[in-house]
């Protein structure tokens, strides 16, 4: 496990640089749980991320020498940033090896902090690779995102800043990717209380970690693929499963719909914008990925806030069907005058706001004479869409509706 002396030091080293991001109760949350539990909003740190507390004591760290070659990183997005803003306080050079696809706001960010930015790789271990020969090529020290233990003792300050304020926890929820964070998290965690359980929660479109966890032995992925692109790690790390198998309790797995509807639930209940990777721990929750005492204290960690503003709007839109207060319905009607009135009347009878319509005659698929109607309405849940459904039936539409 990570030394809790070399975490501490890392807390010296962090304080007056990074926030110390609130660990306050959600009382909603609580209420469905039947628990008490408290959020880490790492999402409100500096760099929208925990990833500059280890960038920074690892930077703070170098020799005078290593500084003046500069700094070389690879990362999708949290940890470019606080490589770069770290860099920038120490008058570094920073260059950041990003993969192609990594989100535009991430890549704006770190070019926005003074950071050279690279495009290379389909994911975050082919970014890595090119980062590993640039740094030797350019003489650079590579800060790596998870396997090293300045790194790992800045993520560990967190569990400093959690005990600190809620000294008896009986959980603590850990995101998990490259497993970085819940090494240091982790390795705090027990040295300070060996009684708290501490949870792992990866995505399971990215299972090397978990699999590997489960499985006592490194075992990579063959590719990744969720929305969780802070947690997208293909290959599991030995330095830090070592940490993991020592000091993590468990591990659990959230996939996508999971963590998307807890982005929603965290936006709508508890007005907190996350990311993917930030929302595990809460999807874990809200799904009951393991089992917890009623009244148990949880620590949960939402590591970050950095989402791509495109896929949140997929994930609201997504969230108003599922949840029944957006509905998609298709109509075919004779296109004449008049014939698009008499739809939207039976539609203003059950109660139902339209907010787009769009009509297509030339469609293929389409009779001579006929128009295909897509309208999207606002509704207030599943009874009020069987309202409109009848409604329709009864003015004698024949439709099908999206989901």
């Amino acid at each position: 496990m990570v030394n809790l002396n070399r975490i501490i030091q890392a807390k010296r080293t962090v304080d007056g640089f990074i926030c110390k991001t609130p660990f306050a109760l959600a009382p909603r949350l609580s209420k469905i749980t039947d628990t008490e539990v408290y959020l880490k909003k790492e999402n409100l740190q500096i760099t929208g991320a925990y990833k500059v507390r280890g960038a920074f004591n690892k930077i703070a760290n170098l020799d005078e020498e290593a500084k003046k070659c500069g700094v070389v990183a690879a990362s999708a997005g949290n940890h470019a940033q606080g490589v770069a803003i770290s860099a920038r306080h120490f008058g570094v050079k920073a260059t950041i090896i990003m993969p192609e696809a990594a989100p535009l706001l991430k890549v704006a960010g770190t070019k926005a902090l003074g950071a050279e930015v690279i495009l290379s790789g389909n994911n975050f271990d082919e970014a890595y690779e090119f980062a590993l020969k640039y740094a030797k090529e350019h003489g650079a020290t590579f800060v790596h995102p998870f396997d090293d233990e300045f790194v790992q003792a800045g993520q560990g300050t967190i569990a400093l800043e959690m005990l600190d304020e809620v000294s008896d926890l009986d959980y603590l929820l850990v995101p998990v990717g490259g497993g970085g964070l819940i090494s240091g998290v982790a390795s705090c965690a027990k040295q300070v209380n060996p009684d708290i359980k501490v949870i792992g929660v990866s995505a399971k479109g990215a299972p090397a970690m978990f699999n590997s966890f489960k499985e006592k032995k490194q075992h990579n992925s063959t590719s990744v693929r969720t929305i969780a692109d802070g947690i997208a790690v293909r290959d599991a790390s030995p330095v830090t499963l070592a940490h993991i198998l020592e000091c993590v309790d468990d591990m659990v797995q959230v996939d996508d719909e999971e963590i998307a509807n807890a982005i929603l639930y965290l936006l709508e209940q508890q007005k907190i914008v996350v990311e993917g990777a930030g929302a595990t721990p809460v999807a874990a929750l809200l799904e009951h990925k393991f089992d917890f005492p009623k009244g148990a204290k949880i620590g949960a960690i939402l590591s970050g806030g950095n989402i791509d503003v495109q896929m949140l709007n997929v994930i609201i839109e997504k969230g108003l069907i599922k949840s029944f207060r957006k509905m998609i319905i298709n109509v075919t009607l004779i296109d004449k005058p008049g014939a698009l009135m008499g739809l939207t009347d039976a539609l203003r009878s059950a109660g139902a706001n339209i907010v787009k319509i769009d009509y297509d005659r030339f469609s293929t698929k389409l009779s001579y004479g006929d128009a295909m109607i897509t309208i999207t309405l606002e509704t207030k849940g599943k009874e009020h869409q069987d309202k409109v459904a009848l409604a329709l039936k009864n003015g004698g539409y024949e439709f099908t509706q999206e989901f």
